[in-house]
């Protein structure tokens, strides 16, 4: 099965950042990509924490939903949205949601960020607390593809990749980190998070990242990547927008998982 890992540098105008996506997506399915990850606040990345409030979803309602579920429908492709902000009880703090679209175009899966980032050094200061309220359940989706293969697929969000335990949780054959890390932190860990949690998973991890100098002064990380199930980096993209494709193998994953099962070896 063909994926692709989308790498953006998101602007403040919703309209520009779903062009691009658009574009992106389309050079996804003309490379036969079945599915494809969209990064973290693909569709926003506003001057403060507070902008994305302005642009809160309702479930099934909005425009960024609307252009995730046309796209899909319209490529064929699934579409993992990266995160968009949705809304809550509480009009002054948003859901960090990641959404799942089949080639149908119907939404198959909800997953809001269960970990929220909190980071100070220097002069960055991120509390995605003040304007985020957590979510608080593991999520998973089943994808049967072309070649006849059914794959779990375990959806997660940037700071979720510091949690191994959610990934135990998910017990999946192919792990979705759509990010946006910071320069410091993904220039610290984020290949070596990835990596890690490939091999004690023994599956596949594709990893969606925001990745530049963003318009609101921003600069995150890159390093869009495809991990395989041995820990070995497939593609990977450092800066700019692109597409990062890769191929995942039903053998390969059932021969790593066969030659060393580390996976029943577990104990705790």
């Amino acid at each position: 099965m063909k994926v692709a890992a989308i790498q953006m540098v998101s602007g403040t105008r919703i309209e520009d950042n779903l062009e691009v996506a658009r574009q992106l997506l389309g050079q996804a399915a003309a490379q036969g990509a079945e599915l494809a990850v969209l990064p973290e606040y693909f569709c926003i990345m506003g001057r403060k924490d507070t902008d994305k409030l302005q642009f809160q979803e309702s479930p099934g309602q909005g425009p960024i939903q609307d252009f995730l579920s046309r796209s899909a429908r319209e490529l064929g492709l699934w579409i993992v949205g990266g995160t968009l902000p949705m809304a809550t009880d509480d009009p002054g703090r948003a859901r960090n949601c990641s959404l799942a679209y089949a080639p149908s175009g119907e939404s198959v899966a909800r997953y809001d960020k269960i970990h929220l980032f909190r980071f100070a050094q220097g002069q960055e200061d991120y509390d995605e607390r003040r304007v985020l309220e957590p979510g608080a359940q593991p999520v998973r989706f089943e994808l049967a593809s072309r070649d006849g293969h059914a794959y779990t697929i375990g959806m997660s969000v940037c700071y979720d990749l510091r949690f191994p335990e959610l990934y135990r949780a998910l017990a999946a054959d192919v792990l979705l980190v759509p990010s946006a890390f910071t320069y410091t932190t993904g220039q610290a860990h984020w290949e070596v998070l990835l990596r890690a949690r490939a091999i004690e998973n023994q599956a596949y991890v594709l990893a969606a990242a925001q990745g530049g100098v963003h318009e609101n002064g921003r600069h995150t990380w890159g390093r869009t990547m495809a991990v395989d199930p041995w820990g070995q980096i497939l593609a990977e993209r450092e800066e700019g927008a692109g597409v990062v494709m890769a191929e995942v193998l039903s053998n390969n994953l059932r021969g790593v998982r066969e030659r060393l099962p580390a996976l029943g070896h577990r104990v705790l």
